[in-house]
């Protein structure tokens, strides 16, 4: 893909449903009594990933572009075949949690990428809950799960602390927790996205919440539900970067989830100077939904660090990318987690700043990008991964020359319209 400069971002637009939000409702709604109906469903490759282990696990699965229809199953059935997560690691993590209380042994396997990233993180806590998970090398997928209600048994409920702050960790034993004999609870060092506990509410369940800590009884059952699914905030951050990048800006993002886990990039855009105002500000199914205006302001600099950089864990990519035009530049730390996505992202981001002319240091938990800086076109490695490819297509937005996006098609994991909708804003 070729980028090329850009004098403003203008218009209105409609992100496609939240990924986060997309994968948990597929979930839940196959465990749940009734027949699902979900609006605004994601188009990412990852998203249909789950949808895919749904209809295997024996669910009827009905899509219709953005409309979905889940008929959940009291019980699940054994697959065929071994699940194939692609390169979803929320779906195999996340699933992990329902498969460790089924009456069944499955495998589930990934892509390459995949087949690269820890999984030990929710092995550890299922096994304390009497599924048996191994992987087929050390703790990297492929994984086989025999369930815990083999013969008639039940997982044990647990008091886990989570030595990662991971909003994956935190579902699989929250879902686990479903099938489980009395009451499971997770505590986290830091607070993480709480999608998780806002769709099991909408699907009847109750939990309690204490700081950190999140718990729920086992045994309680899921009813079906009608929902749209608001427009993905991790998916809008590029175009609010690239908003933030020109004098003349004035985008709008309509429909947009909300949710005080995830909108810390607002956050994070109004400390760096950005002029952002929230509009038609409502909750459905426990998802704070509305309508954002973005438009340019002097950007300065930032430090990102801590529980920040946990709720800002997808949206650092673009945010490093966007540094060198800040003032005084952006630091990034307590993200070593961004070692483990899709690719080393701290390795790909500083490789390509570098590329692009820009200076920044690496660290192994983060990096500095300086600000101040001009930028030049230069062909990007995205090593494949839809974050990298994404946040490079908006700082080539204001670089000299033009630049190409290798892997670009990686932007369909996530966001297959990304690049048709970002030319439908840019102005030359």
């Amino acid at each position: 893909m070729i980028i090329r400069p850009a004098k403003n971002i203008l218009g209105s637009i409609r992100m496609p449903g939240d990924k986060s939000i997309s994968h948990r409702y597929a979930m839940l709604a196959a465990i749940a009594t009734g027949n699902t109906r979900l609006e605004n469903f994601s188009t990412g490759a990852d998203c249909a990933s789950t949808l895919g282990c749904v209809r295997q696990l024996g669910c009827s699965v009905k899509v219709d572009g953005q409309r979905v229809e889940i008929e959940g199953r009291e019980r699940l059935q054994k697959p065929a075949e071994s699940l194939d997560c692609g390169n979803s690691g929320s779906t195999m993590r996340m699933m992990s949690g329902i498969l460790a209380g089924q009456d069944f042994e499955c495998d589930l396997h990934g892509d390459e990428s995949l087949s690269r990233r820890p999984m030990a993180r929710v092995m550890v806590p299922l096994r304390m809950m009497g599924a048996e998970i191994t992987a087929a090398a050390g703790d990297r997928p492929p994984l086989h799960i025999k369930g815990g209600a083999i013969n008639g048994g039940k997982l044990r409920a647990i008091d886990y602390k989570s030595p990662v702050a991971s909003a994956q960790v935190k579902s699989a034993v929250l879902f686990a927790g479903l099938f489980a004999d009395g009451e499971t609870a997770v505590d986290e060092p830091y607070r993480t996205r709480d999608h998780s506990e806002q769709a099991l509410r909408a699907f009847g369940v109750e939990l309690s919440r204490s700081r950190n800590r999140v718990s729920l009884r086992g045994g309680q059952k899921l009813q079906a539900i009608e929902a749209l699914v608001p427009g993905d905030i991790s998916s809008a951050a590029f175009f609010l970067c690239a908003a933030a990048l020109f004098p003349e800006s004035n985008l709008v993002i309509e429909n947009l989830l909300l949710n005080p886990t995830r909108a810390s990039l607002l956050d994070a855009l109004k400390l760096l100077g950005a002029r952002i105002s929230v509009i038609n500000l409502e909750e459905h199914h426990h998802e704070l939904v509305g309508t954002v205006k973005m438009e340019h302001g002097s950007l300065k600099g930032i430090k990102i660090e801590g529980g920040m950089s946990v709720s800002l864990i997808d949206e650092l990519p673009v945010l490093a990318a966007i540094a060198p035009y800040t003032r005084d530049g952006i630091e990034i730390r307590d993200a070593k987690e961004l070692r483990v996505k899709e690719s080393d992202r701290i390795a790909l981001v500083a490789r390509n700043l570098r590329a692009m002319g820009a200076e920044c240091e690496e660290y192994d938990d983060g990096l500095r990008v300086a600000g101040n800086q001009k930028l030049h076109g230069a062909e990007i490695d995205s090593g494949g991964d839809h974050r990298i490819a994404m946040a490079f297509s908006v700082a080539a937005l204001r670089a000299e020359g033009e630049s190409k996006i290798l892997g670009a098609d990686s932007a369909r994991i996530s966001f297959p319209e990304f690049f048709t909708m970002l030319e439908g804003v840019v102005e030359r």
